[in-house]
C-alpha cells in the first residue's frame, strides 16, 4: 500500500507540474500559445478559459473527497491530451511528446488513485 501511494504522488506531482507549466505559459506567454492555437486551427479566445480548467482540473485532481469530481476532471484530460497528441501529430510540429507524457502520467495516477482509494 505504501509503494502505492509514493507512485500516486510522484505521477500527480509530475502531472501537476506538467500542467502548471502549460498554465503559466497561456497566461505569461499568450503571444506564443496564441501562434500556436491558430496554428491548430483553434480560437484564440479559449486560451485563457482553457487554463483556467486546466487549473480547476488540477485542484480536482488533489481534493481528497469528491470521488466523482476527481472522475470528471480524470476523463478531461484524458480528452484533452488525447487531442493535444492529434492536433500536434496533424500539423507535423513534432511537439506531441508532451501530450504523450501527460497521458503516460495521467493513466499511471488514474490507475494508483483507483488501487489506493478502494
Amino acid at each position: 500500500m505504501k509503494r502505492d501511494k509514493i507512485i500516486y504522488y510522484v505521477t500527480t506531482g509530475l502531472l501537476t507540474i506538467l500542467m502548471l507549466y502549460s498554465v503559466s505559459m497561456y497566461f505569461f506567454n499568450h503571444d506564443a500559445v496564441a501562434a500556436m492555437f491558430t496554428n491548430f486551427g483553434y480560437p484564440t479566445y479559449i486560451i485563457y478559459p482553457y487554463a483556467v480548467i486546466k487549473l480547476l482540473g488540477l485542484i480536482a485532481l488533489w481534493m481528497p473527497g469528491f470521488k466523482l469530481v476527481k472522475e470528471w476532471a480524470y476523463a478531461g484530460f484524458f480528452f484533452a491530451f488525447i487531442l493535444a497528441f492529434f492536433a500536434h501529430y496533424m500539423i507535423g510540429d513534432g511537439e506531441q511528446s508532451g501530450a504523450v507524457l501527460a497521458l503516460i502520467l495521467l493513466v499511471v495516477s488514474y490507475i494508483f488513485n483507483k488501487r489506493i482509494n478502494k
